[in-house]
């Protein structure tokens, strides 16, 4: 438990230091790129096109191997299906990115920043999380009632 724990940890680090480096964590660098008619900032490509590296070397190694070295089973989405909750969160998630510039990953390494505008976001996102737990558990309290 304590290397899985140690190890989800150097990640998220790595993660958030890396997206503070390449200056993610500012909302006017995304949407800059999203202003493709405007004064287009292309560097968030560049990012993306840089994850792709170490994702692909990941994807490589996990062909290779039965099982993840600090878990029991690889925890890979299996699903092609393109469905209302999918299509629905993709849309949530891409009004919020183009209207503030943030998505989950950058606005919880912003916090480091202090900005109120960091804390303002993330907790929206929290609070919203919490809404659509508590609304699909009641959901499938009632299915499972009738």
């Amino acid at each position: 438990m304590v290397p899985r724990l140690l190890a989800s940890i150097l990640s998220g680090l790595l993660f958030g230091a890396g997206l503070v480096i390449s200056d993610m964590v500012n909302p006017a660098r995304v949407l800059a790129f999203l202003d493709v008619t405007g004064a287009w900032d292309p560097s968030l490509a560049f990012v993306m096109g840089g994850a792709l590296i170490p994702s692909s070397i990941a994807y490589a190694i996990k062909r290779n191997r039965t099982r993840p070295v600090f878990d029991t089973t690889f925890h890979v989405p299996t699903s092609r299906v393109i469905d209302r909750p999918l299509v629905g969160g993709a849309i949530l998630f891409g009004l919020g990115w183009g209207l503030v510039g943030l998505c989950p990953g950058p606005a919880i390494a912003s916090l480091a920043t202090g900005r109120w505008e960091a804390v303002l976001f993330t907790a929206a996102m929290l609070a919203g999380m919490a809404a659509y737990r508590m609304a699909t558990s009641r959901g499938s309290a009632r299915a499972q009632a009738s």
